[in-house]
């Protein structure tokens, strides 16, 4: 995801972004008193929250941001034996087995861990990760648009089928997006292993333009954001997030009253994130103390307004504008991890025969 904040994620190949947060420096990472953390580019903290954890835990914070997270996670299975860094965050439940089949984590227990949310542990009989955040994928519309077009907006998976939304939908690509692939998840999980494939025959059919990333799809071709004004977007439906309208009235430069942008909201997926312990971390320690810092109230009450997201921990507030312009949709489409990783190549390859092709 994120890929979630309205912070821009490159698609690159590979191409490694190195970030100095707080009051890092540019060491090796080998040093035991510099944690690094590798993530995707949407990873974003406050300044003093960050200084807040570097100050009382005695280490500095060294930030490797690599890509969306699908590649990211590749990129760091693949660098497993020698890794980047200490700890890994961003990996989210589509990808999840990926990770954990090709033994990307150690086993660690958060402190603090018995005040997350049950439904958000996903590996608590192992704790090879700890869940960070949560959010939903889904499909966002341009209120003017369909104001102006006294167009109804869609409000469910099968709605975006129809013959009055043609050609207004884009969607990232399943096979190198992580949105994309959620938006996936959701149809099959909404339409069966039976369903899914005659619902996107409908859906290209119907129009569906498809982008590499989430970046493209909503900066370029989405009519509703303001960045995808300027650029001349001319879908009026893309699929994003739930937390995607109050990010819009909250970086706009006068505030609107209302939100520019709507969530169709039964057409959403529950994405969680997670953070673990890299297997050949140079420096354990303080990878530890890190994840513990994830999960804590500070940063948990930060993140909302930094990544977009909701906190996993009990207690934890959220921000007005969420409660106000992007409530977490009540009844999203889930799927069990075990199921995602029986069957997550080979409906990612279906996908791809079916819709690119």
């Amino acid at each position: 995801m994120h890929n979630k904040t309205l912070v821009a994620v490159a698609v690159g190949l590979g191409l490694i972004t190195l970030s100095a947060c707080g009051s890092a420096d540019t060491e090796s990472g080998t040093d035991s008193n510099t944690v690094t953390l590798v993530s995707h580019n949407s990873w974003s903290v406050s300044k003093n929250v960050l200084k807040d954890f570097e100050k009382q835990s005695g280490y500095k914070v060294r930030v490797l941001e690599d890509g969306d997270a699908g590649q990211a996670v590749n990129k760091a299975i693949l660098t497993k034996d020698n890794p980047q860094g200490d700890v890994f965050f961003g990996v989210d439940n589509t990808l999840l087995s990926r990770a954990l089949d090709n033994g990307l984590f150690q086993p660690y227990t958060a402190k603090g861990l018995d005040k997350v949310g049950a439904a958000y542990q996903l590996d608590k009989d192992k704790h090879r990760v700890t869940p960070v955040d949560h959010g939903d994928i889904c499909v966002n519309y341009d209120k003017a648009y369909f104001s102006e077009h006294k167009l109804t907006p869609p409000q469910s998976f099968a709605d975006l089928a129809k013959p009055q939304y043609r050609n207004l939908l884009v969607t990232e690509n399943a096979a190198t997006s992580s949105p994309g692939l959620g938006f996936l998840l959701g149809s099959v999980a909404q339409f069966g292993d039976q369903g899914w494939q005659d619902y996107w025959k409908k859906l290209k059919a119907n129009g569906v333009k498809v982008v590499d990333g989430w970046d493209q799809a909503y900066y370029q071709e989405f009519s509703g954001s303001s960045q995808g004004k300027k650029a001349g977007g001319d879908r009026p439906l893309v699929v994003s997030y739930a937390s995607s309208p109050p990010a819009e009235v909250i970086y706009a430069k006068k505030r609107p009253d209302t939100a520019p942008t709507g969530v169709a909201t039964g057409t959403c997926f529950r994405q969680i994130e997670f953070a673990g312990l890299l297997s050949n971390a140079k420096n354990p320690k303080g990878a530890k103390a890190f994840i513990d810092f994830l999960v804590s109230k500070e940063f948990q009450e930060d993140m909302p307004l930094k990544m977009f997201v909701y906190p996993v921990l009990q207690g934890a507030k959220v921000p007005a504008e969420f409660t106000e312009y992007g409530p977490a949709a009540k009844d999203p489409e889930t799927m069990a991890p075990g199921t995602i990783a029986a069957n997550r190549d080979q409906w990612v390859k279906s996908w791809t025969s079916l819709v690119l092709k």
